[in-house]
């Protein structure tokens, strides 16, 4: 089989594509075609030496991909030959709280989805819907449960409560997806003027370019009568976390979800602003198998499908990276497989 593989240089690392031999499945595990993988941010971190979890070296890339079981161990009781899965983020994490002996994951520090064939214990892997297509269904593992947990967690969502988001990436595009879902309405903030239709189509009532209103916070509390809305989804920080501050209700919850650093040694909020508010900062890392299971239900029940930027093929790996470092995305990067 073929797969792409890591290895350190001068820059944090680089990949390339290595001939391997088939791989047979051990007694409790599946062997998985893959038909498609997606790219996160982490993943560009991960490139970049910037992940805070190291890499292990020689990993295939990649949490994110879906494909069919062709192989199983004889002690496989989940998965059949033919049925259609995904990887869990944290293949470990099964319910509960996340602990240091379940930190491993997949692209990081157990090999992942760029490849011809992924093999996962049968507890790593879930099902995917139905109606979704392989490119779809290699969208979910991460950002889609990053954004499930960021709209579902914490103090339940009522429906006609208001929900923030930030950008046009994976996780805030899945965020409006399962507000709307929810029955919240969406305010959308965004550097990027250009996309406020499609923001609007999936589902946002009113979009804010952020370009041209720096104090946006404000702003968005104008549009909710100055209340201030119910939940942040924070995916872009930390030099927003302060403006989502001031958007916040007093008593609402701001799901943060700060994967990147922007040079600053620590994160800073004026004193006025944190003094009137009484919002619940909380912060979320992806989350475990059972919060995949839930949200492929819901995915499933609602036939919702994930928002696709653009597919590249298998042998076009490091341009798919290439397109998701220039950041100018509306949803998720996708690599087809072999």
């Amino acid at each position: 089989m073929r797969a792409y593989r890591l290895a350190a240089d001068e820059h944090g690392h680089a990949f390339a594509l290595r001939e391997e031999a088939d791989p047979a499945p051990g007694p409790t595990e599946i062997l998985v075609r893959i038909r498609a993988a997606s790219l996160n941010r982490r993943d560009l971190m991960i490139l970049a030496g910037t992940y805070p979890l190291p890499a292990r070296p020689g990993i295939v890339p990649l949490s994110d991909g879906a494909g069919e079981v062709v192989a199983v161990g004889g002690a496989v009781t989940r998965f059949r030959i033919g049925d259609r899965v995904t990887g869990a983020y944290f293949p470990r994490w099964r319910d509960g709280r996340l602990t240091p002996d379940r930190a491993d994951q997949l692209g990081c520090t157990l090999d992942g989805m760029l490849a011809d064939h992924a093999m996962l214990d049968e507890q790593w892997a879930v099902g995917v819907p139905d109606h979704l297509t392989w490119e779809e269904a290699a969208c979910l593992t991460c950002a889609g449960v990053t954004a499930w947990n960021a709209v579902t967690g914490g103090e339940p969502p009522v429906a006609g409560q208001t929900v923030l988001t930030l950008g046009t990436g994976g996780v805030a595009l899945f965020a409006i997806q399962f507000a709307r879902l929810l029955g919240c309405r969406v305010i959308a903030v965004t550097s990027r003027a250009a996309k406020a239709g499609q923001l609007r189509a999936l589902g946002a009532e009113h979009v804010i370019d952020r370009t041209d209103i720096p104090a946006w916070g404000a702003a968005v509390r104008d549009l909710t009568g100055g209340e201030g809305v119910d939940r942040v989804v924070e995916t872009v920080g930390p030099a927003t976390l302060e403006q989502s501050l001031i958007a916040s209700a007093r008593y609402g919850q701001i799901m943060l979800l700060i994967t990147r650093g922007d040079g600053r040694p620590r994160i800073e909020i004026a004193g006025d602003a944190w003094a009137r508010s009484l919002a619940a900062i909380r912060r979320l890392f992806v989350g475990n198998r059972a919060d995949l299971e839930a949200m492929n239900r819901a995915v499933a029940a609602h036939r919702l499908r994930p928002v696709i930027d653009r597919v590249f093929a298998f042998e076009e790996a490091h341009a798919a990276y290439a397109h998701a470092q220039r950041g100018d995305l509306f949803g998720k990067v996708v690599i087809r497989g072999g």
